[in-house]
């Protein structure tokens, strides 16, 4: 197990996550319903038909709403939500409309339809990542349970991975710890999608 060490000065991502979901717990609903139909505003942009595009359902203040996945579907994409199950990666199930979804475990919601395997990942041209911010370096700060660390490691080469944050969620520099897989854009409703930068004197590995 690798256990990160914050330098001096430096807020861990404990201390991150923490200040981030107050913020989020008192978040104007009115503001989260503008954002949420920016977002979906964008997300129409990010596929094609034919495409296969990796999303989630955003729950628990998380920025966007099912307008996201529906306006990616009004484009022909093919829409694939991961399904709650043990700690590894992901399985996936197609998303039909809003619907279609059911109350998982942990507060999520997710397809009824039939599940599919882990690899499924590696057809996407676009994977949504859920993230509770994300920096310009491409560093993504998660929960901590590592579902996504496992999962993105069998996405294709050429996929295009985007964090989806709120526009203070977009950050200068987080900490990270050499399991965590950088993300290649950030998707925020005021920014849009944004490519993210690498920073070379810092191995991502």
């Amino acid at each position: 197990m690798v256990v990160a060490v914050a330098m001096p000065g430096e807020r861990t991502k404990y201390a991150w996550r923490r200040e981030i979901l107050a913020v989020r717990a008192q978040a104007d609903p009115a503001e989260h319903a503008v954002d949420a139909a920016a977002l979906a505003a964008a997300a129409a942009d990010l596929a094609g038909a034919d495409d296969v595009v990796c999303a989630y359902v955003p729950v628990r203040g998380e920025p966007g709403d099912p307008r996201m996945l529906d306006a990616l579907r009004a484009r022909g994409a093919t829409v694939l939500l991961p399904v709650t199950g043990e700690p590894g990666p992901l399985s996936w199930a197609r998303y039909e409309g809003a619907d279609s979804l059911r109350k998982a475990r942990y507060g999520l919601l997710e397809p009824a339809t039939e599940p599919l395997p882990p690899a499924v990942v590696a057809e996407a041209a676009t994977i949504l990542v859920p993230a509770l911010a994300v920096d310009r370096r491409g560093v993504r700060l998660g929960r901590g349970a590592g579902y996504y660390d496992r999962t993105l490691g069998a996405a294709g080469a050429k996929v295009r991975i985007i964090a989806v944050v709120r526009d203070d969620e977009l950050v200068d520099r987080l900490p990270e710890e050499p399991h965590d897989r950088r993300m290649g854009w950030a998707l925020t409703p005021g920014g849009g999608l944004e490519e993210l930068g690498r920073d070379l004197t810092v191995s991502p590995e």
